[in-house]
């Protein structure tokens, strides 16, 4: 887990630049293009610690916690 911890400290950093941008109202193109990059490493991120837990579901045959983890992930 030591890279998606890494993976997040990175979206924090992007997150703290996004602040400061927006705090010195830079230009909105390169807000939005910060707030898109900041977003896609989030997902993915996401996506990687999905992908695990949904593994280690499935290897200990486990229906609920798969359940659990379908119903988090498609709740609106």
């Amino acid at each position: 887990m030591d890279d998606v911890i890494l993976r997040l400290k990175r979206v924090g950093g992007q997150v703290e630049g996004l602040i400061r941008m927006i705090e010195r109202e830079e230009e909105c193109t390169q807000i939005i293009t910060q707030f898109q990059a900041a977003k896609a490493a989030l997902d993915n991120t996401f996506s990687l610690v999905l992908q695990r837990n949904l593994k280690a579901c499935l290897s200990q045959d486990d229906p609920k916690s798969v359940e659990k983890i379908l119903k988090l992930i498609t709740k609106h």
